[in-house]
């Protein structure tokens, strides 16, 4: 397979190249790597929300906005298709890297995390990227240093000057968009949990509303991952059938049906109090080549417009 760092630095170049059309930024810092700002000084939109979505799944997914609704009123929805799931969702998109370094703290996502495969993922998988490129998207609500540059290039194996880091706050239109895209790679990342082989995955897509900006990242943090957990929908077409498939939505978990922020306010915002469980899609439809369907889960969006503050 082709390396997923070199088809990010197409999208990369791409970004840079119409920077302003999309309102977003680009700069270099001063060891020469490069910072893409997707929605943290500049305010970004939807045409930079859906590239970074395709940034973090390394080009192997297309990505698309379209109209909804939810609860009657009219919602813009986030589309994702892939038919490289295991390298696109988990080996790319899925935000497995937590970035600490000095008093900055993010969230990474993107192929950058392929060229370091120390999560378990990675051996389930059996792919480890090799290329002298390499681009980190990090949700945080400042923009990433050289410092950070420093320990993403390290990890990696590359040249500063070889680094690129997307920054975004999760309270900006890009955020609430690629955030909105995760739906698909929360369903396979749950089901490789379960212990399902994600080679398995022939092809998966989901959907998922786009919340609405909120005013605070705390806020933003509880309204995206509501629309995942009671907005998102997945199909997946899969090799074989499996009989822990109706717990990789988010009924299956005790707390559905609680919103967000009160989920996170009740651990003190300390997410690694959290079963990861808790982070689903809120409904899913299985097929299984020359077997069954089988659907688990649903949609509320009652709870929805609630969140959102329709």
């Amino acid at each position: 397979m082709e390396s997923l760092n070199r088809m990010a630095i197409e999208l990369v170049d791409e970004a840079i190249d119409f920077a302003e059309v999309l309102d977003i930024g680009a700069y270099e810092l001063e060891n020469e790597a490069t910072v893409l700002d997707f929605g943290v000084d500049f305010h970004g939109g939807v045409e930079a929300g859906v590239l970074l979505a395709e940034i973090q799944t390394g080009g192997l997914a297309t990505v698309q906005s379209r109209m909804g609704e939810v609860a009657g009123a009219p919602m813009r929805y986030v589309d994702v298709t892939t038919d490289h799931p295991e390298l696109a969702l988990l080996c790319s998109q899925k935000a497995g890297w937590e970035v600490s370094v000095e008093d900055f703290e993010g969230l990474g996502s993107g192929p950058a995390r392929a060229l370091v495969g120390t999560e378990d993922v990675f051996q389930r998988v059996g792919y480890h990227d090799a290329f002298d490129l390499t681009v980190l998207t990090i949700e945080a609500d400042a923009l990433p240093g050289e410092a950070v540059a420093e320990h993403v290039a390290d990890l990696t194996e590359t040249n500063t000057s070889s680094t690129f880091l997307a920054g975004f706050r999760t309270a900006s239109l890009a955020g609430s968009i690629s955030i909105g895209a995760r739906a698909a790679e929360l369903a396979a990342f749950r089901l490789s949990e379960l212990g399902y082989d994600p080679l398995n995955l022939v092809s998966v897509s989901g959907t998922a509303p786009v919340a609405p900006v909120a005013a605070s990242e705390e806020e933003a943090m509880a309204r995206t991952n509501d629309a995942l957990a009671y907005g998102g929908q997945v199909t997946l077409t899969v090799e074989e059938d499996f009989d822990r498939f109706d717990e990789v939505v988010s009924t299956a978990n005790e707390q559905y049906g609680e919103p967000f922020a009160e989920i996170f306010e009740e651990i003190d915002w300390d997410f690694h109090e959290l079963d990861e469980s808790v982070f689903a899609p809120a409904q899913i439809t299985v097929d299984v080549l020359g077997g069954p369907t089988h659907v688990f889960g649903e949609t509320d969006e009652e709870l929805l417009a609630e969140s959102f503050g329709l």
